[in-house]
């Protein structure tokens, strides 16, 4: 195998595939990312048995071939290469890579032991990569991090008709966004429980290459229990998480309020970060609303205490409520609007935190659960 390619090309081939490489691979071969060159293209693929990542680059060649290389330590290396054409060449047992005057010899590893990546489902249609990178963004947030609960460590993707809808919870706060796609069945009824960082690292990656990205999903035969997305030149796959007994949760959603206020986003964010700065950790903040705005209040130890007024537009009884403030400041920034409207039922049920436009009307698609802490004034 012998080709010459772009510096920045490759490099961000390598960076993306060896991005999902496992850091403690149950063996020796699944730490590295395959470079396979036919025809004038080059395939950059890695794959751990759970997610599989494959970027297609064209590149000048001279030699046909495959060679298996540390992903990390490629991805360091051709990150800090100068900004010249890279040469590569499978020599023997060792892969060479020179750059203008940088020269590197990589030890490879055998590619008969590397496991044949997954097959792409079938295709169920097709999103646009902006929206989709948006929408994986504003939910993820909400998914759990404890291992030891799977389930919640996952988004839910669910397809129905022309509607995509992606819902995750922690049993703290639950996040739930729809938008449009063009799926390729019209009457589809689909859905899946995808890792949530396996699908914020591939939306993040797609959605600045524009176009579409294609969902691929199967429920039987090939590629059942993976779910694929494509986007320009890159492919990815991922082994979906068991969510039969996932909860209804959009029945956590109150279907009416008794108190609600609308305040500036980047305000009520700047001052729940400011009156935070005294609380512990798991401390929560304390926000009292009444019609002369809101109140914003955290304690520490040692008797550090901070509070902070702002304006706010509140309807109904005044009421205080406490909340985790880094779930709060989460939420807030998903949004993508400039006003919040926060909908309450009383001081201890649910939260719903909705994004609103200029005229304070409430933007439709997305919702933001957080459940207050009780506390003791």
């Amino acid at each position: 195998m012998k080709f010459r390619v772009e510096r920045d090309a490759l490099a961000d081939a390598v960076a993306w595939t060896a991005k999902s490489l496992p850091s403690r691979p149950s063996v020796p071969v699944l730490a590295g990312v395959m470079l396979r060159l036919e025809s004038g293209l080059l395939q950059v693929s890695g794959f751990d048995y759970e997610v599989s990542s494959q970027v297609t680059v064209e590149v000048q060649a001279d030699a046909d071939g495959a060679a298996l290389v540390s992903g990390r330590l490629l991805a360091e290396i051709t990150k800090a290469l100068p900004a010249k054409p890279v040469d590569i060449a499978a020599v023997g047992a060792h892969l060479e890579l020179v750059c203008g005057s940088a020269r590197f010899t990589l030890p490879t590893m055998p590619v008969e032991d590397y496991p044949t990546l997954p097959d792409m489902p079938a295709t169920a249609g097709t999103i646009d990569a902006a929206a989709f990178a948006a929408a994986v963004a504003q939910v993820a947030i909400a998914a759990g991090r404890d291992e030891t609960l799977p389930m919640m460590t996952g988004v839910r993707v669910e397809l129905n008709g022309s509607t995509l809808a992606l819902l995750a919870t922690d049993r703290y706060r639950l996040a739930i966004r729809e938008i449009e796609w063009n799926p390729q069945d019209r009457d589809v009824s689909l859905n899946a429980l995808v890792p949530a960082r396996t699908l914020a690292d591939t939306a993040k990656a797609l959605g600045p290459l524009g176009g579409e990205v294609t969902l691929a999903l199967a429920t039987s035969g090939v590629g059942e229990g993976l779910i694929g997305f494509a986007g320009g030149a890159r492919r990815t796959t991922s082994r979906l998480l068991d969510g039969a007994n996932y909860p209804p949760v959009r029945s956590l959603f109150p279907s009416n309020h008794t108190a609600q206020a609308r305040g500036q986003v980047a305000a009520l964010a700047e001052v729940v970060r400011r009156v935070a700065l005294v609380a512990e950790r798991a401390t929560p903040v304390r926000l009292s609303f009444s019609e002369d705005g809101l109140v914003v209040e955290a304690g520490g130890t040692e008797d550090a205490r901070a509070s902070e007024a702002m304006e706010a537009v509140f309807t109904g009884e005044p009421l205080t409520v406490a909340f985790n403030p880094q779930y709060l400041l989460d939420g807030l920034s998903a949004l993508n609007a400039p006003t919040a409207v926060l909908s309450f039922v009383d001081t201890f049920k649910p939260v719903t935190v909705a994004p609103a436009g200029e005229d304070g009307e409430v933007v439709e698609g997305y919702r933001y659960l957080i459940m207050p802490i009780r506390v003791a004034r």
